[in-house]
């Protein structure tokens, strides 16, 4: 059975960690980045079915830049993208992206990541 991976971008440790025993303990692969350039990095060296970022990051790029980046570059990889600080319209969140407010419940972010990648499995098959 293929095991999904989600890929984690979050600068506060504490946020980042919680969120990945959670997801793991879904029964999900998590990878982990604290910034954009090394969301960018894990995206080009492996299979990712699904991202959760917040929007501000450290290193002038945001979690918006990430997901505009991932709608034209990994067009089948959703993205969740939260923020506390932010309330995104419509037409400023990227892409198929969702958008979820801070502080957001845990199963929030499962029962999406869950939704989000429920037909990995067809997607891979030829």
């Amino acid at each position: 059975m293929y095991q999904r991976t989600v890929l984690i971008v979050e600068d506060e440790p504490l946020i980042r960690m919680v969120l990945a025993d959670t997801l793991s303990g879904e029964g999900y692969e998590v990878v982990e980045a604290c910034n954009v350039l090394e969301a960018v990095a894990i995206l080009g060296q492996r299979k990712v079915d699904a991202v959760v970022t917040d929007v501000d990051m450290p290193g002038g790029l945001s979690g918006l830049d990430l997901a505009t980046m991932i709608s034209s570059t990994h067009r089948n990889v959703p993205v969740i993208i939260a923020s506390g600080r932010h309330r995104l319209t419509a037409e400023e969140i990227p892409g198929d992206a969702t958008f979820v407010s801070k502080p957001y419940r845990m199963g929030t972010i499962t029962a999406l990541v869950g939704e989000m990648t429920a037909d990995v499995e067809l997607r891979l098959t030829p």
